[in-house]
């Protein structure tokens, strides 16, 4: 009870639905460890996890990810999860690096065009993770926007930041780690984001509030090896990019 007379409920747990066919791993593993999470299963007809009865992601590894590709699960289930229905929004998330499609034997060509299909024509959002215990704070994160964004915390669909360096701040704040002060700091030191994109580890730590975990993180999220993709053929008619 506050001084005000006013009661204030504790917030609702999110709640997390999981596939029963969803082997037990790091995604539960990091699922079940967070007290903010009501974790059940069921069996699913689309995707992998059910977020707050609003998102639906499926997870995929990125060998996973080409392996769909061939066999041609990929694009069923992309019309699946763009098909939803309100209030239901899909999302897929491709969880590792660019060096786990080296044993794919998949071209690079290929890869590309999937991706171009999934976001261009069937306008699903496709997101990054490194391994399942980033996949499972990502579709918590996810949950936690939701939520601001009903309540007004959010910009509304389609308002851009105004002036320069708002949209530079704002490009800033998606990179992990970083909320608007450290943003901020980063843009006064180094003057662009293509000077911090630019970066190296070493020159990151030295900024106040940017330690060692934030700086390495910000370079995995902005640099990437080149994956030595084999030239191979694919099995299935018409989804070679």
């Amino acid at each position: 009870m506050s001084s005000t007379g006013e009661h204030h409920e504790p917030p609702t747990k999110i709640r997390v639905v999981a596939d029963d066919r969803e082997p037990a791993d790091a995604v539960i593993a990091a699922l079940s460890a967070m007290p903010e999470v009501q974790l059940s299963t069921a069996r699913l007809e689309v995707g992998d996890y059910v977020i707050d009865d609003h998102f639906v992601f499926e997870r995929k590894t990125l060998l996973d990810f080409a392996g769909s590709i061939v066999d041609g699960r990929l694009f069923r289930q992309a019309w699946a999860l763009a098909n939803l229905g309100e209030p239901l929004r899909g999302a897929l998330i491709l969880e590792g690096t660019g060096s786990d499609l080296e044993r794919s034997n998949m071209r690079r060509e290929a890869i590309q065009g999937a991706l171009i299909t999934l976001s261009l024509f069937f306008g699903l959002p496709i997101l990054r993770a490194r391994d399942g215990e980033e996949s499972a704070r990502l579709m918590i994160y996810a949950a936690r926007q939701g939520r601001a964004f009903a309540h007004g915390a959010l910009p509304r669909p389609g308002r851009r930041p105004k002036g320069k360096r708002k949209t530079q701040l704002a490009i800033l704040q998606s990179l992990p780690g970083i909320g608007a002060q450290r943003a901020s700091t980063l843009l006064d030191k180094f003057g662009s984001i293509e000077a911090i994109m630019a970066a190296s580890q070493q020159a990151l730590e030295t900024i106040p509030s940017i330690g060692t975990r934030t700086a390495k993180a910000i370079r995995w999220a902005v640099s990437e090896t080149p994956a030595s993709y084999q030239q191979t053929r694919l099995r299935k008619k018409g989804l070679n990019g």
